[in-house]
Formats: structure tokens, C-alpha cells, sequence
């Protein structure tokens, strides 16, 4: 599925097959959201990211947090599935990470922002990055995946529109909805985010992992240096089947690079609202 190409949009609610613990508690939706977040029960469409935690009841992961315009380019993708191919690699993947727990996933829900641009972006800058949920339907796991990250900050959180950088930057990490319970990956809400491509709990450049049903990182954070080749990506654009999407619209219009390449040459380009 796509979301609707539509600023600080959100996809509809979405009734997952498999119930999914999370900090101890059991969810049965979630929602992908336009400004890198998957949140259960309650969509999180803000597009400032907050320090983490927050009190306020809503549970999410946070996989880059941050002002996304993909009127301006790029797509969000989701899915949850069963195919046996999939099961196995997340599986192989969990059971390499965490070797102390017998774990066969047997559900998948994996959700794909795929160079999506900024809001009020002056360049050609654009981000790729992943979140998978997996469950066996008792022990949860996330599996968060950065395949490239240019750019940490739009134009309302006070980024550069040339740079996609300043301001208030983006924030990787879990919230509960407690003041207890929730993780932060290190440099978040700082410049240095930008380098999450480099960082790792699991000697992989680019990929964060952790046990989220009772909550256990798998290992301790490390920067590491880039291999050649990106951790791969479960969910391409190619592989997907196109579908139609709506377009969100302002009364203001905001100027779109020439450079800009993802911009369909129908689609009308908005100002931020909340």
C-alpha cells in the first residue's frame, strides 16, 4: 500500500493480523505516518519532532522523526505479510542478533519511506529509510534500517531549505507514552543524526535492532564504517505495484526546485499545515 501524496499525512488505520506487544502492552493497529513514524492506536502526524518521552499516552517507534514533504518527492510505503521468503530472512536476521532467543517470525508489518523529501525543500536532497515489525505472536521485534539519510531538518522545525539542516533535527527512537519507558538512539535531536547511516547496535552499519515486547537493544551502539554496500533494503519501490493516490492541497502555494526530480508534474505543491 502507499500513503496519499499529501503533507504530514497519515495512512488510514490499519488492523494488523497479529496482535503486537510493545512495552508490555498489546496493540491490534498502527498507523504510518508521512514524518517517519509508526504509531499504535492514534496517528502521530506532527511534523517537529519531540524529545523523547513523551507523556502524552502514544505509542510509537520513531525511525527518523522529521519533516517530510513527499508532495515534494518520494513515496511511503507499507505492508504486512506472511511470505515464507521474508519470514525467513527477518528470522535468520533476529536469531544472528539475539542467539540467546529461540525466535521464528511468523508475521511481518514493514513500512518504507523512500526518498522523500523535505518540507520546503530548495534541493534534491531526499531520504531512505525502513521500520519492520516482526512477531512469532508472543516475543516482538523492530529491525530499523537507514539505506541514505541527506538531509535532517525542514524549513517550519527551522532547517536550512538549501541544506536540510539546522534547526530542530531529527529523532530516532521509542516512545511508550510514559515517562519510563522509551529509547533514544544516540544523536538524535542532534546534527550529528545525519550520520545514522554509520551507527549500529548490531555491527551493521545503518540497522538497529531490538527485542520491543519487554524492550532489550541488541547490543551496545557503536559508529562503524560504512561496507560498500547498504544494509538491503526489504521493500523497493520496484516491487511494489503502483496505485493511485489523492493529493492534499493549500491555499498557499510553496515554490519547488527544478532540480527536484519526484515531482509529478500534476501535483500541486502546499504550504505546512499541522
Amino acid at each position: 500500500m502507499k500513503n496519499p501524496i499529501a503533507d504530514d499525512g497519515t495512512s488510514p488505520k490499519i488492523p494488523i493480523l497479529v496482535p503486537f506487544t510493545f512495552y508490555d502492552k498489546t496493540y491490534h493497529s498502527v498507523y504510518v505516518n508521512n514524518n517517519g513514524v509508526v504509531s499504535f492506536s492514534v496517528p502521530v502526524p506532527e511534523y517537529t519532532p519531540k524529545a523523547i518521552p513523551m507523556v502524552d499516552g502514544k505509542a510509537f517507534v520513531a525511525p527518523y522523526w522529521a519533516d517530510a514533504n513527499i508532495i515534494l518527492g518520494g513515496h511511503v510505503y507499507y505492508r504486512q505479510t506472511q511470505k515464507p521468503e521474508l519470514l525467513r530472512n527477518v528470522t535468520r536476521d533476529i536469531n544472528n542478533y539475539f542467539p540467546e532467543i529461540s525466535f521464528t517470525a511468523t508475521w511481518l508489518f514493514i513500512a518504507t519511506w523512500d526518498r522523500v523529501a523535505y518540507f520546503g525543500s530548495l534541493s534534491s536532497k531526499v531520504n531512505t529509510f525502513q521500520a519492520i515489525l516482526c512477531t512469532d505472536g508472543h516475543v516482538s521485534f523492530m529491525m530499523l534500517n537507514y539505506a541514505d539519510i541527506q538531509w535532517t531538518t525542514g524549513a517550519a522545525s527551522q532547517g536550512n531549505p538549501r541544506t536540510g539542516l539546522g534547526g530542530i533535527p531529527a529523532q530516532a527512537g521509542f516512545n511508550s507514552g510514559d515517562d519510563k519507558n522509551y529509547y533514544n538512539i544516540p544523536s538524535s535531536r542532534t546534527p550529528q543524526v545525519i550520520n545514522i547511516t554509520k551507527t549500529s547496535n548490531v555491527d551493521v552499519p545503518g540497522r538497529w535492532v531490538f527485542q520491543v515486547d519487554n524492550f532489550k537493544p541488541a547490543g551496545d551502539p557503536k559508529e562503524l564504517t560504512p561496507k560498500k554496500e547498504e544494509p538491503e533494503v526489504l521493500q523497493k519501490e520496484e516491487d511494489l505495484p503502483e496505485q493511485e493516490t489523492g493529493h492534499h492541497t493549500h491555499e498557499d502555494n510553496q515554490e519547488v526546485p527544478e532540480e527536484q526530480s519526484h515531482v509529478d508534474s500534476d501535483e500541486e505543491e502546499s504550504d505546512h499545515c499541522e
